[in-house]
């Protein structure tokens, strides 16, 4: 019987999780295994998942299932808990549902192969879902103060909930003056593509680290100035690459998953592209 996983979302068309697991898969000699990406909205989410049989192994979601899927599992890991997402549903022999999310240790990880162990402050720009992620992966890195750039009062106490919750210093800022991010260790751009394009202008003569989520378009303006000057940047599909490898290792028991292989997986993906 062929073993199946796969990655759920909507809009879908654009995931790059085939490509790094499949390229996984191949790599460990799995070849009975299969990984697809289904269009799945919140409203059909529930009945997706009651259909699927004993053959399924594990699910990657994204946007806009990982709280949805909550009232769905048996169980779900403290680091989900932590932020109250889920992008990895592993399906155990017993029948079990068991949450995940992968996203935060992801971010740690990549943190880590681009040299960063700890930072003493860092700024997060942006205050959605990802923004959680982030700051709760700092919870791991940053011993000092974080300040988030928002837009909106509103964010602002959002995300001072969450540093309450997740045990970190957070202060907010207007997004107006987010050019002072700039100057922190550890920049975490958490915002949508073109949303930092004027800030490019206002990278210090000595950058620290960005850490910018996205992947495509690539390189944004801001990550391409910041590497002009000298700093660490840290992409979107390093963190797309942590995260996937921890979602294999998890769904296939086997470990370690082949991160380089995946790695250049992505890249060829995203030439093609």
């Amino acid at each position: 019987m062929r073993t199946r996983s796969a990655v759920l979302g909507s809009p879908i068309a654009h995931s790059l999780s085939p490509v790094l697991h499949l390229a996984a898969y191949e790599r460990l000699g799995l070849r009975d295994w299969s990984y697809e990406r289904f269009e799945v909205d919140e409203a059909a989410l529930p009945g997706f998942v009651e259909g699927l049989g004993e053959e399924w192994a594990g699910l990657s979601l994204t946007m806009p299932l990982k709280r949805a899927v909550l009232p769905l599992l048996d169980e779900v890991s403290e680091t989900a808990a932590s932020v109250e997402a889920v992008n990895t549903v592993v399906f155990t022999e017993d029948g079990r549902r068991v949450g995940d999310n992968t996203d935060i240790p992801g971010i740690v990880e990549a943190l880590r192969e681009h040299g960063v162990e700890q930072v003493e402050s860092a700024a997060i720009l942006g205050a959605g879902a990802t923004a959680s992620s982030a700051l709760a992966a700092l919870s791991r890195v940053c011993t000092g103060e974080v300040v988030a750039y928002v837009r909106s009062e509103a964010r602002a106490m959002e995300m001072k909930q969450w540093g309450e919750r997740l045990d970190v210093d957070v202060r907010t800022a207007s997004w107006s003056d987010a050019a002072a991010a700039l100057e922190a260790p550890l920049v975490i751009a958490t915002t949508p593509a073109g949303t930092t394009d004027d800030l490019a202008r206002s990278v210090p003569e000595r950058p620290g680290t960005l850490f910018d989520v996205l992947y495509e378009p690539w390189p944004t303006e801001l990550a391409a100035r910041w590497s002009m000057f000298g700093g660490a940047v840290v992409s979107g599909l390093d963190l797309l690459v942590h995260q996937a490898v921890l979602q294999v290792e998890q769904m296939t028991g086997r470990s370690p998953a082949p991160l380089n292989a995946m790695r250049a997986a992505g890249e060829r993906a995203l030439v093609e592209r």
